[in-house]
């Protein structure tokens, strides 16, 4: 058992997420406030007792942990070979686009949707083109007749795609996996699967890999990391796996070019610990925070009903519907700060249609979770 009630103290460590005002509780950033699995401090100790930390190779056993985690946990057969290195699911995003389109190309991406998609098109100079995602009694689905207009675009080279995705918690089911692929195939368009939140789930619940369909081998490019299932997002390693040669080439290419293809002393150590050693620690996590949910959603029900918390079964991060404050979602996440201190995030980050939603992460202490609702309740009464 590990206690999850007890979170590391990060406040004056330099933190992105908690360098903040000392009142203020931020609930924004996608990372943990848990300790990392204990086995995975002493990996990092041990190896910093080397006590010299150059230069290192990405040993075998980073891609064979990752090949056999897969296997394990969502009987998903990768062979090491098809793996590439890489500094971040974010740097590999960025270095794809280049690497797999021209200038001036389409590519899609499914709104609302993490916002660094949008940066990796914006900022490389393509051109961003939205299919916003279906929301009806409190679910989103995908347009399938919207997404095909824009996928069978000629400009239209890459598509961005989170799975599960983030931040509405979708579980896409295999169906619509497939039904995306083959859409995908027809009209010569390249899949990157960002899979990073695959292993942050309700328990009992499996999220779906993109290479779990049939006819990804050509055209889909699969983004991994145990950063966000275990809390190692500061030590920066990803895996992108490609199954084709020519696309893998190409993809391999690009991230060496952009020089994020070469690990730091501590990376891939850690990561074998928490793949290899570590999945009693995620299980309770997930528990964990799905206890959070509950506890939201039994508190906006019943306290905040105009309020109205998006089931899903993936994320520590819930989404909330916000459209009965007839308020913008920016101005609403800046009242709440300035006058409770909690720190969410804007729905509007996430694309126009993410206006009337809010962003709240729950990998935090239960304390946490029940004092940002009561934070919500004061501005809520301040609203009234």
């Amino acid at each position: 058992m590990y206690n999850f009630d007890l979170i590391a103290q990060r406040r004056n460590t330099d933190s992105y997420k908690w360098d903040v005002g000392p009142c203020e509780l931020p609930m924004w950033v996608a990372d943990m406030d848990f300790m990392v699995a204990p086995l995975i401090t002493e990996s990092i100790i041990k190896r910093a007792n080397i006590k010299a930390y150059g230069y290192s190779n990405v040993p075998d056993s980073f891609y064979e942990a990752y090949r056999a985690f897969f296997l394990k946990r969502h009987n998903l057969s990768l062979k090491v070979e098809w793996m590439i290195f890489s500094t971040g699911v974010v740097p590999s995003i960025s270095s794809i686009v280049r690497s797999t389109t021209s200038l001036g190309d389409n590519v899609l991406i499914l709104s609302p949707v993490y916002n660094i998609f949008y940066n990796s098109i914006r900022n490389n100079h393509r051109n961003i083109l939205v299919s916003d995602l279906v929301y009806k009694d409190y679910k989103y689905e995908i347009d399938w007749s919207d997404l095909e207009l824009k996928m069978k675009d000629p400009k239209t080279t890459l598509m961005i795609f989170s799975n599960p995705h983030n931040p509405c918690g979708n579980i896409w089911t295999c169906d619509e996996l497939q039904r995306l692929v083959d859409m995908a195939i027809k009209y010569n368009v390249i899949i990157i699967s960002d899979e990073i939140h695959c292993d942050i789930t309700t328990p009992g619940v499996s999220y779906n890999p993109m290479f779990n369909v049939c006819g990804g081998e050509k055209n889909v490019i699969m983004l991994a990391s145990a950063s966000k299932c275990y809390n190692l997002a500061g030590l920066h390693a990803s895996i992108a796996v490609v199954r084709d040669k020519d696309l893998r080439y190409k993809v391999w290419r690009g991230i060496n070019t952009d020089e994020c293809g070469e690990n730091n002393f501590f990376c891939a150590n850690a990561h074998e610990t928490a793949l290899n050693d570590c999945i009693s620690w995620l299980d309770e996590m997930n528990q964990y925070v799905y206890n959070n949910k509950k506890y939201l959603e039994e508190y906006l029900k019943n306290n905040l009903p105009c309020l109205k918390l998006i089931h899903s079964d993936a994320l520590y991060l819930s989404w909330i519907d916000i459209k009965d404050l007839n308020m913008d979602s920016d101005e609403f996440t800046i009242f709440l700060r300035k006058k409770t201190g909690l720190y969410i995030s804007s729905g509007k980050a996430y694309g126009d249609n993410g206006n009337g939603f809010v962003r709240i992460n729950l990998a935090t202490s239960l304390s946490n979770v029940k004092d940002a609702c009561n934070r919500l309740k004061v501005a809520i009464d301040l609203l009234k």
